[in-house]
């Protein structure tokens, strides 16, 4: 049984498959249409929901969004933001006002990013709404509605939903301390710890691990898979938020990336500028860090920077635990050093001054997948490179650290001449593919730039062409 709450009424659902998604249940089931169908994963916003939950309020895209994933949430979509007697949400007025839609299949999605953004008190309506396209009214209305709402009061059914959290009250009314998991034979199993999740891993090993869905939900909804036995691991609050200490951040494997990013402000700035450029505020909300290592992909952000850092990976089978550097995981294109019913529990780097510049290229500054992706974590004593850790996304089949470029600048003086005899070492590290993103030669090429840009950028020079002023 998934329960939640749905713009304000209790739900229950008995008769759904684990890979149903909240978009097509809103619409077939509901006939709340307001929810717009158009990307399927998760890249136009058409389809956002407000979910609200102990964590806050936050947008996410319906379409790549499993039903389990939203047992013991409440759920506002376009049809829900108004008052229940009929009083618009202060953006939806806005927008009137403000003369933000034209042809309205977009509209509904962005008033419900402004609604969660103006819920959690967010005043960066370009990050807000960079997961929402528009492609006929042009954003300055909407971007304008968006800030003549900032200091509006939150609508009391808003605060309802949040105030459930508060209270640690149960959303569908049940008892707080309910088991929310599915029995063993069940279609699904959400474990509520990772004690939980190791036995049941363990006993089903084939089984597909959804954590956030940014990258399985694509598996359903694009590549029409069946996932067989499903675990959904976002009641595993254990595995969930970062632990700094003097020595350590350790990272749990289901920290979303919008929770990693404030903390990543504070200690590793280019790391956390880089994952404002992940996805979008949608995607980030749902995205784990856990999900991006354990999937492998050879052009996830976050593994580079944490390569680059250092990082130490926890993985666990039963009760038995191991860790090995993050670089060792990867090991080819689609493999990687992880066992049957092992899983990803956590990432720590070591607490160290920051020297990290981590640079994403891709053909949109917001919400593109990498081309290339290129981490630097060069340390410079008496004016010589005393260590270099360089990582890539996008110039193999598994993120690489640049082991022959990081030798040739080891022990050198942290000069141009230095660079320049390093340039050649990129070919020894990365023979990079031509696909629909870039060239082989255009990766090789920007990899070696992207050298120059950390020289430059470490001597004082402005390298960031967003930051350029007249």
């Amino acid at each position: 049984m998934i329960r939640f709450i749905l713009n304000g009424d209790g739900v229950q659902v008995a008769q759904a498959a684990p890979t149903d998604t909240l978009l097509d249940w809103l619409r077939d089931r509901r006939g709340l249409t307001g929810t717009k169908e158009a990307c399927r994963e998760g890249d136009c916003g058409a389809c956002t929901v407000m979910v609200t939950d102990a964590h806050g309020s936050r947008a996410l895209n319906a379409c790549i969004l499993f039903l389990p994933q939203v047992d013991g949430t409440a759920i506002r979509t376009v049809e829900g933001l108004a008052a229940p007697d009929g009083t618009l949400h202060p953006v939806q007025q806005a927008m009137v006002d403000r003369h933000g839609a034209q042809c309205g299949f977009c509209t509904p999605g962005f008033v419900v990013s402004m609604a969660a953004a103006h819920a959690e008190g967010m005043t960066d309506h370009d990050t807000a709404l960079a997961g929402n396209l528009c492609r006929c009214t042009g954003y300055a209305p909407i971007h304008r509605a968006a800030e003549d709402t900032a200091a509006a009061a939150i609508p009391a059914h808003i605060l309802a939903d949040r105030a459930m959290f508060d209270r640690d009250a149960s959303p569908a009314g049940q008892g707080a301390a309910e088991d929310r998991t599915a029995p063993p034979d069940a279609a699904f199993f959400r474990p509520d710890s990772a004690d939980a999740l190791a036995a049941w891993y363990s006993a089903h090993p084939d089984a597909t691990l959804v954590a956030g869905a940014t990258d399985v939900g694509l598996w359903v909804t694009k590549q029409f898979r069946d996932l067989g036995p499903v675990a959904f691991l976002n009641g595993c609050a254990d595995l969930r938020g970062v632990t700094v200490t003097l020595d350590s951040i350790r990272i749990g494997a289901m920290t979303t990336l919008s929770d990693l990013l404030p903390v990543m402000d504070d200690h590793h700035p280019s790391f956390a500028a880089m994952i404002r450029r992940y996805g979008s505020v949608q995607v980030r909300n749902a995205a784990t860090v856990g999900g991006n290592i354990a999937n492998g992909s050879p052009i996830g952000d976050s593994p580079p920077a944490l390569i680059a850092l250092g990082a130490t990976l926890h993985l666990r089978r039963g009760d038995t635990r191991r860790t090995l550097p993050l670089e060792d995981f990867f090991i080819a294109y689609g493999k990687q050093d992880r066992a049957p019913g092992e899983f990803v529990e956590a990432v720590t780097i070591p607490r160290q001054p920051d020297r990290l510049r981590c640079y994403k290229i891709s053909k949109r500054v917001d919400q593109d997948i990498s081309a290339v992706c290129g981490c630097f974590n060069i340390t410079v004593t008496d004016g010589a490179v005393a260590s270099a850790r360089i990582a890539f996304g996008g110039m193999a089949g598994i993120p690489k650290r640049a082991a022959a470029v990081e030798a040739a600048l080891v022990g050198k003086p942290w000069t141009a001449a230095t660079v320049t005899a390093a340039i050649p070492a990129f070919a020894q590290d990365f023979q990079p593919l031509s696909d629909m993103r870039a060239s082989a030669d255009y990766r090789l090429t920007v990899a070696q730039n992207l050298l120059w840009r950390a020289f430059h950028a470490d001597h004082g020079s402005a390298t960031d062409v967003l930051e350029v002023a007249p």
